[in-house]
């Protein structure tokens, strides 16, 4: 199987440490996010990854040379020219993952899911896409049915919603930035340029399975602020 490391975000709410460096790049008890999750990858077998940059590209692309990408194959996906968040980078990234099935997963994310047991239930289900989420508190929700299937998105700060199936009963549940595709997605993709996976989400949900896997009780972590790093580093040695 192959990944993607969305690595490209500009880290606006992770300064002053983004004014000089990219997130990627933020240290971990001496490793860096980047770092960490190529070697989280590693222990489920996940060596070729694909990894777009845009902030301080250069930077991630010397410390990727630097290590011999810390025992995998890493792939860069330049957007230099501009950043073009998940959606965009992913579909510009097809070319690489469009032979199988295949992880993405956010550079600032840490975790100790278990992969095996998440692509187990991704094939089990057969789903188009599996979303893992966990019961945490947030700001924004995506929306499942009572057989975990994604129905939409609500914005509990702005009261904003989309609704891609109505049903009766819906579920908030917070997704952990990482996710299982089948290489049929990009034939479903009409967005172009800049554009969020969540967008590409809620357009196919009704015409396609797109699951919700819990981890709820795991370890999890946004690194999205710079004092989350004190937290990550009590939780990821």
């Amino acid at each position: 199987m192959k990944a993607m490391i969305f690595s490209a975000g500009l880290g606006t709410r992770f300064k002053p440490w983004t004014d000089s460096h990219p997130k990627a790049l933020a240290p971990i008890n001496g490793k860096s996010l980047l770092q960490r999750n190529i070697e989280y990858l590693q222990q489920y077998g996940i060596k070729e990854v694909v990894v777009n940059v845009h902030h301080f590209a250069e930077q991630i692309i010397e410390a990727v040379n630097e290590n011999n990408g810390w025992g995998s194959h890493i792939t860069i996906s330049d957007e230099r020219d501009e950043v073009l968040e998940t959606g965009g980078g992913l579909l510009k990234a097809a070319h690489f993952l469009n032979d199988g099935t295949f992880l993405t997963i956010n550079v600032d994310i840490l975790t100790d899911l278990n992969l095996n047991d998440f692509i187990a239930f991704h094939k089990k289900q057969q789903s188009f896409i599996t979303l893992a989420t966990t019961d945490r508190t947030t700001s924004r929700y995506l929306l499942f049915d009572e057989n975990n299937r994604l129905c939409g998105w609500r914005n509990k700060s702005t009261h904003a919603e989309k609704i891609a199936i109505k049903t009766k009963a819906v579920f908030e549940k917070a997704y952990s930035g990482i996710a299982l595709f089948e290489p049929g997605i990009f034939n479903k993709i009409t967005h172009q340029g800049k554009f969020s996976l969540i967008d590409v989400y809620l357009d196919i949900a009704a015409q396609n399975k797109i699951m919700s896997y819990d981890h709820s009780g795991g370890k999890l972590i946004d690194v999205g602020k710079p004092e989350s790093t004190l937290i990550a580093e009590k939780m990821f040695e």
